[in-house]
């Protein structure tokens, strides 16, 4: 666990002071310029890799549920959820995630990303959902805020190392108010 945290600090330095690629922008039918080098010069070919395997990781989850969902960790790899223990494992991960798609969705959005300057390691981080309905059959959103570390693995593929999510801030507008 403590090498997981100082690779990931290490990381983060490392790609801070490397100037790595940075995309902060909503990837929104009305956004898409943002995609375009030409228009969102921060958007990098690294950006657009890192976009993508959130992109088939968010489609593998919609279709196979939570074990498709583990299968995308390595096997190493940690999740961090709010207010929860770590999570350490993909084996660990694989036993938390048994949710099939017609009980649970989970969808996200990466809103942004950056790849390392050895670009073997890189971050996403955006907005996500979780769907699913009560005893009742009434529906149930969650949402939050999460970041996923990805890693290229010895075999060539891509992993994610981390995986953390928060629940999202509350609005001003609910400030003060009783259920």
């Amino acid at each position: 666990m403590i090498r997981h945290s100082l690779v990931i600090l290490s990381f983060f330095s490392i790609s801070l002071l490397a100037g790595a690629q940075t995309l902060s922008v909503p990837l929104s039918p009305s956004a898409s310029a943002a995609g375009n080098p030409l228009t969102s010069p921060s958007y990098s070919a690294d950006v657009a890799f890192l976009f993508d395997l959130e992109k088939k990781f968010a489609q593998d989850t919609a279709t196979g549920g939570g074990a498709a969902f583990a299968k995308w960790f390595a096997e190493d790899a940690v999740t961090l959820g709010n207010g929860e223990a770590p999570v350490v494992g993909r084996a660990a991960i694989a036993a938390n995630t048994k949710w099939s798609p017609s009980e649970y969705q989970l969808t996200w959005t990466p809103e942004g990303g950056r790849m390392g300057p050895g670009g073997d390691m890189g971050f996403t981080w955006g907005h996500y959902a979780g769907h699913a309905k009560d005893k009742d059959g009434n529906p149930i959103e969650h949402t939050g805020r999460y970041m996923t570390v990805w890693k290229k693995q010895a075999d060539g593929s891509w992993k994610v190392e981390l995986d953390a999510s928060n629940d999202e801030p509350a609005q001003k507008e609910d400030c003060c108010k009783l259920p």
